[in-house]
């Protein structure tokens, strides 16, 4: 037997009294959730969901996520998490393709008006038939869409006790939805094994205190704060202080009044936290407590890296997986040197190497398509045999990004292998451009793609948020770059915006800026 929800259990028994989840003014302790995930439980089982069924939940990082989480888990369901920024088509697709039995849905607010978009994505579903809506109000007594149930009424007279279900290692714990770049979005089949063995290798790589603080600010619904955040986070008994939507000023709060020493992001929290006009005095109150920063997620560049370091007085270690690993494969260990711009070594159990389009393996430093082997790799993309088959040879997963490495194993990404733009049949790789005009005093933030040239194929652009106050035009910045990079490399065009369109997540979109 083997239940991811034993993550869960285990903290409850051992530290029933500390704080496992903070939002705002509550504050619950492991007790508390462990018992509200046995009442999810309970429901669940009460409507005839069981082993092997599909549960979508819909929530921001709020105390639902985890309570539902693990209840699901605990069922011997299968937990379907569905990205906060979906419309009803989108939920209904996702619905669908998953064979969803029930969703949970937060009710939403007037910027986030989710649960009628839940609804309606779930009255388009076609085995979907159970729809619980997560109140934004403990005050709430009458569900405001009619035939929809309220999640604390649902779970009213249910026994707060439940005997989790005995699944095997291999059975489905999450069926986590790749963010569809190409295609229609896909479902990572990822067994309880997967999610359990990397949260436990991935515990080994953070910085550990007495009584840790994670602050969650990365969402819940995506894999890297999944396990790298909640999983890691209880596996080690620590407090999670929930963040639903990435502020700055919101999350400097938080890491000052909780006393945060562990916190995940990816490149453009970093920056946002680097570009505020911080209090010194929260500056050296967070630099005293902050003791592990991790980014994944995209590459995160060497100017922010720096800049977090001297503001924060912090080394944020870099590492790298996908959904379809669980989501971490290499990581800058405690163990042996970090090199920066690096995302590490292959973490404990898994291998890494690169390969050609036609999966022959790659010799020396590459560039080549990184492939992984290991305990991290999903079962499959769920009900796409020949998906499977192109993505999965002999135990090997194609991951579609470059990358080079050094003569210690260290690996670099270069770019994803869809983002390499190829002009006048020269590869040129964006990260390494974005990079460099990162250290321009202009550059705040930049995202260089392709577009398409009628004689050269495609043209190199890029988009940069300039920073506060600085005058130089688009004219200097294309001059600098002639002077800095081969002349089929610089961008001859530039474009200069207040912002950039990002992912629930934070991941730039490039697809839109092209």
């Amino acid at each position: 037997m083997l239940n991811l929800s034993v993550l869960l259990t285990d903290a409850a028994r051992e530290t029933p009294d500390r704080d496992a989840v903070v939002f705002g003014d509550i504050r619950l302790s492991y007790a508390t959730l462990d018992a509200i995930s046995n009442q999810v439980a309970n429901l669940l089982t009460s409507r005839g969901i069981g082993q092997g069924d599909k549960v979508a939940i819909a929530s921001p990082n709020l105390p639902y996520f985890p309570m539902i989480y693990f209840g699901i888990l605990k069922a011997g369901a299968v937990v379907v998490p569905l990205n906060v920024l979906l419309k009803p088509r989108e939920i209904a697709y996702h619905l669908n393709d998953s064979d969803a039995k029930a969703l949970f849905c937060f009710e939403g607010t007037p910027e986030l008006a989710l649960g009628e978009t839940g609804w309606a994505g779930f009255q388009q579903a076609d085995d979907c038939g159970h729809f619980f809506l997560l109140p934004a109000s403990l005050a709430t007594t009458e569900s405001p869409i009619e035939g929809a149930e309220l999640f604390w009424q649902a779970l009213g007279g249910q026994a707060s006790t439940f005997e989790p279900v005995r699944t095997t290692a291999d059975d489905t714990a999450v069926v986590l939805y790749t963010s569809g770049t190409t295609g229609q979005p896909k479902g990572a089949e990822l067994s309880h094994q997967n999610m359990l063995m990397n949260a436990m290798v991935s515990d080994t790589l953070f910085r550990r205190s007495l009584h840790d603080t994670f602050l969650v600010a990365l969402p819940l619904f995506h894999i890297f704060g999944q396990t790298c955040q909640m999983n890691v986070g209880i596996y080690r008994r620590a407090t999670l202080v929930l963040v639903p939507r990435f502020e700055p000023k919101t999350v400097i709060d938080l890491l000052t009044d909780e006393s945060v020493s562990v916190f995940a992001g990816v490149p453009t929290m970093y920056w946002a936290l680097l570009t505020d006009d911080t209090d010194p005095d929260k500056v050296k109150t967070i630099s005293e407590n902050l003791k592990c920063a991790t980014a994944g997620g995209a590459s995160l560049p060497l100017e922010v890296l720096k800049g977090i370091k001297a503001k924060f007085g912090v080394d944020v270690l870099e590492g790298y997986g996908l959904s379809e690993t669980s989501p971490v494969a290499s990581f800058n260990r405690p163990d042996r040197p970090t090199k920066p711009g690096s995302v590490g070594l292959p973490i404990w159990g898994v291998e890494l190497k690169l390969i050609d389009d036609d999966w022959k393996e790659i010799e020396g430093e590459g560039p080549g398509e990184i492939a992984i082997r290991g305990h991290n790799i999903m079962k499959g993309y769920y009900g796409r045999p020949e998906a499977t088959a192109e993505a999965i040879k002999d135990g090997w997963f194609r991951t579609g990004d470059l990358a080079k490495r050094d003569e210690e194993g260290y690996y670099y990404i270069v770019d994803r292998s869809k983002d390499m733009i190829i002009r006048g049949g020269f590869n040129v790789y964006p990260r390494e451009l974005e990079e460099v005009l990162m250290t321009h005093q202009a550059v705040s933030l930049v995202a260089v793609v392709g577009v398409p040239h009628a004689s050269h194929g495609e043209e190199i652009k890029a988009y940069v948020i300039k920073t506060p106050g600085d005058t130089t035009t688009e004219d200097e910045l294309i001059a600098w770059g002639k002077e800095n990079f081969a002349s089929y490399k610089y961008p001859r065009i530039i474009e200069f915006r207040d912002g950039l369109p990002m992912t629930a997540t934070g991941k730039i979109l490039k697809r839109e800026l092209r």
